[in-house]
């Protein structure tokens, strides 16, 4: 069965991703049977409350949200998803060290949860804990390598921290995977701006440009700093 699964991009948009759900079994040979069929209707119990907070959720109900995830936490506490989708809603709410103990939970059931550790990277960034925020991102990265989000806000909050070179390196993975990260571009223009590179900061705010990025403080900049 497919559960839908909501993460935080670098943006701070929202989008529906699909994880199987782990049923366990009985050990007792003479009981297996009974045993899953009991663990599989409490698992589909849970998923049907998971579903409504999901559902919730897509309708802005945050709190409705809230209600049902804790629901199906309540029916399974191993379910990992149901922690994480709840810390989503909670960062709606404001509830920021909701948000962050909710990860941290479903962290506990699957180390193995990168949109988690991602996320509370992004939690602990908003509540001003840069070096949390950069071990978090780095967790993720460690299991997907290929995470071009995770790249592109670690390079923020090393940013945030006064390291602007670990910052470019970071934006630099991140453009790699992705030729097209407009927001990339934009964050190590900055970056190397505060550097002194002004020919590397231009060259990242016309290629920004070339993908979209045509307001108004990225057009005058342009047009005060390079020729």
């Amino acid at each position: 069965m497919k559960l839908r699964n909501i993460t935080i991009a670098a943006a701070l948009s929202l989008f529906p991703l699909g994880h199987p759900l782990a049923i366990g079994t009985g050990i007792a040979i003479t009981t297996t049977e009974v045993m899953f069929s009991i663990t599989k209707a409490f698992a589909e119990d849970a998923n049907l409350y998971y579903e409504r907070g999901v559902d919730r959720y897509i309708a802005g109900d945050y709190s409705g949200a809230i209600t049902y995830f804790t629901k199906a936490i309540e029916i399974n506490p191993n379910h990992d998803n149901a922690y994480y989708n709840r810390g989503v809603a909670k960062r709606k709410t404001k509830d920021y060290p909701g948000e962050i103990s909710d990860y941290s939970k479903a962290i506990a059931i699957n180390p193995k949860h990168e949109n988690a550790y991602y996320n509370r990277g992004i939690a602990k960034r908003n509540i001003g804990d840069n070096f949390g925020a950069i071990d978090d991102y780095t967790k993720a990265i460690n299991i997907n390598p290929n995470k071009e989000d995770a790249y592109n806000n670690r390079g923020i909050a090393k940013r945030n921290i006064g390291d602007n070179f670990g910052a470019i390196d970071d934006y630099t993975k991140a453009i790699n995977i992705n030729k097209e990260y407009l927001g990339a571009y934009v964050n190590r223009s900055i970056a190397r701006d505060l550097i002194g590179d002004k020919k590397g900061a231009c060259d990242d705010s016309r290629k920004a440009y070339s993908l979209g990025n045509k307001d108004e403080s990225n057009t005058n900049w342009l047009k005060k700093n390079c020729r």
